[in-house]
């Protein structure tokens, strides 16, 4: 991975297909039981599951995708994430509702603008035994700031201008300059505590499959099967009671074939899986194997603007574009319906803390993209780019992703323009969001991006000029004046009014083209029952909490 500056890249990986007509491809099959297939689907949220009745022996769990890694500097996706939450433990706890409460760190202290200071959790053991420490905690939040190691997180750590050992249980970290966002960061992989002598000893080894992680989690990461699976076990010297693991043993396996997955599940061959198939919620609710349950979500399904050199480098293009877009077509095709279209790139779930005003800035009276063609049209005149050619990028990693880069193919050529659509490898798909080559000619991709933070501002402050997951370098010095204002205030009703507006100039300006937000989705089979199905499971150590139906 490149880097200098990096912050959430979310791949997408998730889930849905459906049907849309020419745009559809072949995976599972489309469910015929429902008399009417273009009705919105009938979902609620699910804070929290039913209680178990006690511990399980194992569970087995499937997975999209195998980790990128399982080292925290680059645990930057869903597939990483989700295993490593339950592993690795960072400063503080991103709960399934997003909010933080400590963890690793039992106490922190904020004496001046500019200085962190976390006082170390006593008694808390690495899965090899050894205790942990306020070294401990330096070691692994210092490699962020090592350009040799490259973190994906780099840039929670870009404000960073020391990180002390100032106590025998203490850590403090002094910034340039204030920074309310890194604190937030740390209940994320940005946060979270290895062991010294492990990083010491794995070297280059450690996070993969060889060298595996030494943490402090309520599992340990006995196994890693290359291409086939990870397998936890059950840490009896855990320091959290009332997270202590229900299973003796957790085997996540990776399964790319969506069919595969879904049957998997219908079949109980395997016991849960996050991020359901939406093509086949469905076959599952029906399968009398489980229960499908939807839950708190912050992702964002849009398209990234890559490109400012081409036409849609001009403001009324990039309108027209979304307005020439069925997003909600889109939806239904994409997500068979679950979520809704949104104008902003970030959801209400994260705005914890905000207050009411902020809230209405946000999100009321916003410039809204209705499904109109002829206005795009005109919009396309105006620009003058009627007959240029824009370049989408897509990758067979599920479905969704065909009916987005086809749907927005499509509004494209509806209005003027001509648009060619390149496949790429997953591999090569995942290389956008972290090498400026891999995007040269690429106008277009799709993210479901979502936020490890309970903040927004964690989403705008990727679109400031020149981060490194700016990607399209837009640039506007009032927007990058609101954020970084509303980095250096601490009070979240506070920030929360100035970030409102910066929503609002994205909003406006459309650095990226939003498209639609739904809730998480989760499968439980008829074995095991007891987690919230939040997308704090990529951080929160669910599977902990997982028992006997």
């Amino acid at each position: 991975m490149i880097r200098t500056r990096r912050t959430a890249r979310r791949l997408l990986a998730v889930a849905g297909f459906g049907v849309a007509g020419a745009l559809v491809l072949s995976a599972c099959s489309a469910d015929t039981s429902s008399p009417d297939a273009t009705a919105a689907p009938d979902w609620e949220y699910t804070a929290q599951t039913a209680a178990p009745s006690g511990d399980i022996d194992s569970f087995s769990w499937v997975s999209y995708s195998e980790p990128y890694s399982l080292d925290y500097a680059y645990a930057f996706d869903y597939a990483d994430n989700q295993v490593l939450s339950n592993v690795c433990e960072s400063l503080l706890r991103l709960n399934p509702d997003y909010t933080l409460s400590p963890g690793l760190a039992e106490a922190f202290e904020h004496p001046t603008p500019e200085t962190w200071v976390y006082t170390i959790r006593d008694g808390v053991t690495f899965h090899d035994g050894t205790p942990l420490t306020a070294a401990d905690v330096v070691a692994s939040m210092s490699r962020h700031l090592d350009p040799q190691v490259g973190s994906s997180w780099y840039s929670v750590y870009q404000n960073v201008a020391a990180i002390e050992q100032t106590g025998d249980r203490q850590v403090t970290v002094t910034m340039n300059q204030a920074d309310s966002q890194f604190n937030l960061a740390m209940g994320g992989s940005a946060g979270v505590v290895e062991s010294a002598a492990t990083l010491a000893e794995k070297g280059a080894d450690y996070g993969n499959s060889s060298g595996l992680v030494n943490c402090t989690g309520p599992f340990e990461l006995s196994e890693w099967q290359s291409g086939e699976s990870v397998t936890l076990t059950r840490y009896d010297g855990y320091w959290d009671e009332s997270l202590r693991a229900k299973a003796g043993e957790v085997e996540i396996l990776f399964m790319t074939d969506a069919n595969a997955r879904v049957n998997a599940l219908k079949s109980g061959e395997v016991d849960g899986s996050w991020m359901i198939p939406t093509d086949a919620i469905a076959q599952l609710q029906s399968s009398g194997k489980g229960d499908m349950y939807f839950g708190l979500n912050t992702a964002v399904g849009s398209l990234i603007v890559s490109n400012l050199e081409g036409p849609l480098g001009d403001e009324r293009v990039r309108k027209a574009l979304t307005m020439a877009m069925d997003r909600q077509g889109i939806l239904d095709a994409a997500a068979k319906g679950y979520g809704e279209v949104t104008d902003v790139l970030t959801t209400e779930s994260v705005w914890v803390g905000a207050s009411d005003a902020a809230m209405k800035e946000a999100f009321d009276g916003l410039e809204e993209y209705p499904y109109d063609v002829e206005a795009a049209k005109k919009l396309i005149d105006e620009a003058g780019v009627a007959g240029e050619e824009i370049v989408i990028a897509t990758a067979p990693i599920s479905n969704d992703f065909a009916v987005i880069s086809q749907g927005a193919a499509a509004a494209a050529q509806s209005i003027g323009l001509e648009a060619t659509i390149e496949t790429v490898s997953p591999s090569a798909y995942t290389a956008l969001f972290s090498d400026p080559t891999a995007r040269e000619g690429i106008d277009l991709f799709y993210t479901s991006w979502y936020l490890s933070s309970p903040d927004p501002l964690e989403m705008y402050g990727v679109l400031r000029t020149d981060e490194f997951s700016n990607y399209g370098n837009w640039s506007d010095p009032e927007f990058d004046a609101l954020v970084n204002e509303a980095v250096a205030i601490d009070d979240p009703a506070a920030r929360s009014e100035v970030t409102a507006q910066a929503q609002r100039i994205a909003n406006e300006q459309l650095p990226w083209l939003p498209l639609f937000q739904g809730p998480m989705t989760l499968f439980l089979g008829d074995r095991v029952t007891g987690v919230a199905p939040s997308v704090a499971f990529l951080y929160y150590p669910w599977a902990a909490t997982i028992g006997s139906r």
